[in-house]
């Protein structure tokens, strides 16, 4: 018997893996592209097994405001700098996350930096899906758990981005060279992470966890193309919450004079 569908929304890099482990486990995927509605689609799809969401960080809330009632309890939710705010302002509470822990850049093929880890109803799904092609996902059992891993994830990309428009290098060169900077970014971030969920969080295992991340992928330039609008926004979201945010500040006003 044919798996039901998957729909996948936006066919990115990201999404690309995720489509083709789908496909070795046997579900269809039928991709949601730019120009198409997911209205349109649901009326056409109306019950998928999954509904991926693997467009940018900047497009996330569009596409979470127009997601058709058939679909609010079957999706997937993908994205960089994501926190339950995110889909839980558009009221959607049964969503399944993965914090993803592996790249895919044009041309080549993923690479794993250490599992990956997911909360919700598809967990299991995404589990056999990129198992069957060699991508560890380790299955969480609470959402307490998964605010844990969103919070270090946005961790090690934000204090990897904003150290590297000051010092450049990979991660391994950062925390070898620039401990102490690293630190101090992380604490800003993490300053920015507990005004963002209203919750504290036990600072030196995030901190030990974004190492091991570090360690899983050395060479990872620090300094993607998306680290000013990181930083701006970060800068953004301390200043609504009345955070000091010192060395954010630093960095900003460092980069500002170098233009």
């Amino acid at each position: 018997m044919m798996k039901a569908p998957v729909i996948l929304v936006g066919v990115g890099e990201i999404g690309s893996v995720l489509a083709r482990g789908m496909l070795k486990i046997g579900h269809p995927v039928y991709p949601i592209i730019r120009g198409m509605t997911l209205s349109s689609a649901a009326e056409s799809l109306p019950e998928p097994e999954a509904v991926i969401i693997a467009v940018g960080e900047g497009d996330i809330q569009d596409v979470l405001s127009s997601v058709p009632v058939q679909w609010r309890d079957k999706l997937v939710l993908i994205q960089n700098e994501l926190l339950p705010r995110d889909w839980q302002q558009h009221e959607l509470e049964n969503v399944t996350v993965i914090s993803v822990w592996f790249e895919k850049k044009p041309g080549q093929d993923f690479k794993v930096i250490i599992p990956s880890p997911a909360h919700g109803t598809h967990a299991t799904l995404l589990s056999d899906a990129l198992g069957s092609i060699g991508i560890p996902v380790n299955v969480l059992s609470s959402s307490a758990e998964l605010l844990d891993e969103l919070v270090c994830k946005n961790l090690y990309i934000l204090t990897t981005n904003i150290a590297g428009l000051q010092v450049g290098g990979n991660v391994g060169q950062l925390w070898a060279q620039h401990e102490a900077l690293a630190r101090e970014i992380a604490s800003d971030v993490l300053d920015i992470q507990c005004a963002l969920t209203d919750k504290t969080f036990d600072r030196e295992p995030l901190i030990q966890k974004m190492c091991e991340a570090f360690n899983g992928d050395t060479n990872h330039n620090c300094m993607g193309r998306s680290a000013p609008g990181r930083l701006a926004r970060a800068i953004n979201i301390a200043d609504e919450a009345d955070i000091n945010a010192t060395t954010l500040r630093k960095i900003q006003a460092v980069c500002a004079d170098s233009q």
